[in-house]
C-alpha cells in the first residue's frame, strides 16, 4: 500500500507569499482521526516542498515513532536541538522553545500539539509553546488527533472506553488559518496497524482490539472531516460577512449561561467551547445568584462547585463570571450590554412543572430585551458535544 501523499494546498501561492514577507505568525494544523494516518508525514512532505521554494523552514519537534518512510522524509532539514529536562530522577528530551525564537526561522514544524510539557519548561503545554512562537511572527505547522480536542474528550471516552489524558482547547483550532484531515478508509487504517507500520509487532493485536476497531475508527473519521468542515463552514461565512458589513463589523463575543445543574453545565460549557472555538471568538461563562447566596472565600459545597466550574470554564477558554444580582434576567441583559455579546446559549435539561415555565419565560425576555444576539438553545440533557444534531 502507497504512503499517503500531500496535496498542494489551492491557496499555496499565497501562503508562500505571505511566509516570504514574514507576516504575523500563521498557524496551519494537520488533524486526523488516529495515530498512523499520516499527519507527521504530510507535514515533513510540506516542509520539504516549501525549502524548495527558498522558505527558511526548521523542525522544532518531529515524532517519527520509529516509522522509516517518515525519518525518511527528514532529510537533511534543519532540526532545533531539543532540550534535555531531567525530572524525577529521568531525563527527558522536550521542545528548544528558546532556541526557536533565537533562531527566527520563517517556519517551523511542530508535531504533537497535544503533548504536555515536563515540568522545568516554559509552559506546560506544547499549544502554549506553539501561541508564543506564532506571537514572535513565526508561522507553524502542527498535527493533532480528533480525540484530543478538549470539547470532544467526554463523547470520545464513552464511545471508545479510553481515557484521553492530553487535550487542546477548541480556541488552538480557531487560531488555525487553515485546517487539513488527513483521511484514510478504515480498513486501510487497521491494514497499517497490521504491517507494523503504526505500532510494534507486540501491540498490534491489542491496539486492534481496542481503540483501533472499526467502530471506534469510523466514529472518529467522522469526527475530524465533521470538524475541518465546519471550520470551513464558519470562515466561508466570516468572509462574506466581512465583504457585507465591511471593517466595522461588530467582532463575536459568546454567553453561556450556566445554571443550577452541574452536569448539564458541563456539557453546556463544552458546547460553548466549540460555538466559540469555530467563531473564533472571546467567551464568557456566566452565572447568577442572589447577593445573600454568593459563594464567599470559605469552601461551602457551593463554593467548590463553582471553582469545579470556573476551572473547567477557563482549561477550555473562557473568562469565568460570577454575577450577583436578584434578578436574573436583568444582569444577563447587563452584561450583553457591557461586554458586547453577540451569541448566547442557555442549557434545556428536560424541565419540568414551574422550572420550565422560568426557563421559557427567561429565554424569552431576554429575547425580548437585547437587539443583535443571536440565542442557542441547547439540550444538555442528550449529553452528546460531539456536533450530532
Amino acid at each position: 500500500m502507497n504512503e499517503p501523499q500531500a496535496k498542494p494546498s489551492s491557496s499555496e501561492e499565497d501562503i508562500l507569499k505571505t511566509l516570504k514577507e514574514r507576516a504575523a505568525g500563521r498557524l496551519k494544523i494537520y488533524i486526523g482521526s488516529a495515530a498512523g494516518v499520516g499527519k507527521s508525514y504530510q507535514m515533513l512532505l510540506e516542509a520539504q516542498r516549501l525549502r524548495a521554494e527558498g522558505i527558511d523552514v526548521v523542525l522544532g519537534y518531529i515524532e517519527t515513532h520509529g516509522r522509516a518512510e517518515t525519518a525518511a522524509l527528514v532529510g537533511d532539514l534543519e532540526k532545533i536541538p531539543l532540550r534535555q529536562i531531567r525530572y524525577q530522577e529521568r531525563v527527558f528530551d522536550e521542545m528548544n522553545l528558546p532556541a526557536i525564537l533565537a533562531r527566527r526561522p520563517q517556519l517551523v514544524v511542530v508535531d504533537e500539539l497535544a503533548h504536555s510539557n515536563i515540568p522545568g519548561t516554559e509552559h506546560p503545554k506544547r499549544y502554549q509553546d506553539v501561541e508564543d512562537i506564532l506571537k514572535a511572527g513565526i508561522n507553524v505547522i502542527s498535527a493533532v488527533n480528533i480525540q484530543h480536542i478538549e470539547s470532544l474528550n467526554p463523547y470520545v471516552e464513552r464511545l471508545t472506553g479510553v481515557k484521553v489524558r492530553e487535550t487542546i482547547p477548541d480556541r488552538v483550532l480557531a487560531l488555525a488559518s487553515e485546517i487539513i484531515n488527513i483521511d484514510l478508509s478504515v480498513e486501510d487504517h487497521r491494514e497499517r496497524l497490521r504491517r507494523g507500520k503504526i505500532y510494534p509487532a507486540e501491540k498490534v493485536e491489542s491496539a486492534l482490539r481496542g481503540f483501533f476497531t472499526p467502530e471506534n475508527l469510523a466514529a472518529m473519521r467522522e469526527m475530524a472531516l465533521r470538524e475541518v468542515a465546519s471550520k470551513v463552514e464558519y470562515q466561508t461565512e466570516e468572509q462574506r460577512l466581512l465583504r457585507e458589513a465591511g471593517p466595522l463589523r461588530r467582532p463575536d463575543r459568546v454567553m453561556v449561561c450556566l445554571g443550577p445543574d452541574h452536569a448539564a453545565n458541563v456539557a453546556l460549557l463544552r458546547r460553548g467551547a466549540r460555538v466559540a472555538g469555530r467563531l473564533n471568538a472571546d467567551w464568557f461563562a456566566v452565572t447568577v445568584v442572589r447577593p445573600e447566596l454568593a459563594p464567599g472565600m470559605a469552601l461551602s459545597p457551593v463554593r467548590k462547585e463553582f471553582l469545579k466550574l470556573e476551572r473547567l470554564a477557563e482549561e477550555l477558554g473562557a473568562q469565568f463570571r460570577v454575577l450577583e444580582a436578584h434578578s436574573v434576567l436583568d444582569a444577563l441583559v447587563s452584561f450583553v450590554e457591557e461586554h458586547g455579546i453577540t451569541m448566547a446559549l442557555f442549557g434545556k435539561n428536560r424541565h419540568v412543572g414551574w422550572r420550565l415555565r422560568m426557563f421559557k419565560w427567561l429565554t424569552l425576555e431576554f429575547l425580548n430585551h437585547t437587539d443583535g444576539v443571536d440565542v442557542q438553545i441547547v439540550d444538555t440533557a442528550e449529553r452528546d458535544i460531539s456536533g450530532r444534531h
